[in-house]
């Protein structure tokens, strides 16, 4: 059977019309993906079976009732329905909306039941999920609601980190969402992610500004100088490494992100174009603040390219990583902090190093 104790990664399909099979099989096409964790496939022996027929893969699972039938060193697919839901590739269906909701609900449920220790998902289409018992405009609204916390959605590369201030809102309505206190509540999940998630023992977090060059000191528009520079200013002097706002026109290509640990942007576009561009293909989404791990790859259903066997795995294979590693520094950092002696001789091997 196996190491017993290896991390169950559970693992929502999507929307069965896109690519989010295909990466998540390719993913577990290397055998040794198997060393790190217990991957558990939250949908039907036969929908797996027919994207892998489809997409020609040649991979096996091990079907099984629950989480805790899993079998460490294979592939399990954890039966959530009996039907067999038509794969249209390409096409924004009703039915891959509704078995994408399903997926991700008994996923969810499993992580919040601890039958799994980390959730991966794969992506859905925010239109056709939308119904009567699900009206979230995307994962992180939904799992907010699921897990509980503060969530913020954070993308995550090997060198750049960028949180959003506001995520899925319409640009007409991102000034009238920003306030003072969502401001420093997002600051404060980054800053207690990046300790608590990243090993990250005093983060420097850098603000980009609301309107064009910051507001130019009021002359575009006046949410920077009322609500952001208040906002940094207060924390600054409690204390904390928090900067901006920077202008965020020139802050990625200027290189000075790299100055940060992380950055927090404005809204949606202002903070995951520049990172996809810089990033794109190894990049994950990562929602920090909740009290279970979830990550994502960092794009969409791609039904320009599903079921075309041209998808790149890359992404989901780093959101799997991450889901274990920061797993990992979570149960470390509950020991530490149990144990105030191993604290102490953490920081003093900080310092020599």
């Amino acid at each position: 059977m196996g190491e017993p104790n290896k991390i169950k990664l559970g693992i929502s399909i999507g929307d069965i019309n896109g690519i989010g099979c295909e990466v998540a099989l390719k993913t577990f096409l290397d055998n040794r993906m198997l060393d790190f964790c217990t991957p558990i496939f939250y949908a039907s022996n036969k929908t797996i079976s027919e994207q892998k027929k489809r997409l020609g893969l040649e991979i096996s699972f091990q079907g099984i009732p629950n989480a805790e039938k899993a079998h460490p060193g294979k592939i399990n697919v954890c039966n959530v329905w009996k039907e067999n839901p038509g794969i249209q590739f390409g096409e924004a269906t009703e039915e891959g909306g509704k078995f994408a909701i399903k997926s991700l609900r008994a996923a969810v449920n499993a992580l919040k039941k601890n039958e799994i220790d980390v959730l991966v998902t794969a992506p859905i289409n925010k239109n056709n999920i939308q119904a009567e018992d699900f009206k979230f405009p995307g994962h992180t609204d939904f799992l907010a609601k699921e897990l509980g916390g503060d969530s913020l959605m954070f993308m995550v590369s090997d060198d750049l980190r960028v949180g959003l201030l506001t995520d899925h809102v319409a640009v007409k309505n991102v000034a009238n969402e920003i306030t003072t206190k969502r401001v420093k509540d997002k600051v404060f999940t980054m800053m207690n992610s990046l300790k608590v998630d990243f090993g990250i023992r005093k983060p420097k977090i850098a603000l980009l500004g609301i309107n064009p060059h910051s507001g130019d000191n009021g002359t575009i528009g006046e949410e920077d100088e009322k609500i952001m520079k208040p906002a940094i200013a207060s924390m600054f002097d409690d204390g904390h490494q928090v900067y901006g706002p920077y202008s965020a026109d020139s802050f990625f290509g200027s290189g000075n992100h790299k100055n940060f640990d992380a950055v927090i942007a404005a809204y949606h576009d202002q903070g995951l174009i520049p990172f996809k561009t810089l990033a794109f293909g190894k990049g994950v989404n990562f929602t920090a603040g909740l009290s279970k791990v979830r990550t994502s790859p960092d794009h969409g259903t791609a039904y320009e390219i599903a079921g075309k066997g041209m998808a790149d795995a890359s992404s989901f294979t780093e959101a799997v990583f991450l889901a274990l590693k920061v797993f990992k520094n979570r149960e470390e950092y509950a020991e530490l902090s149990k144990n105030p002696l191993k604290k102490h001789q953490l920081k003093k091997k900080t310092k020599a190093q």
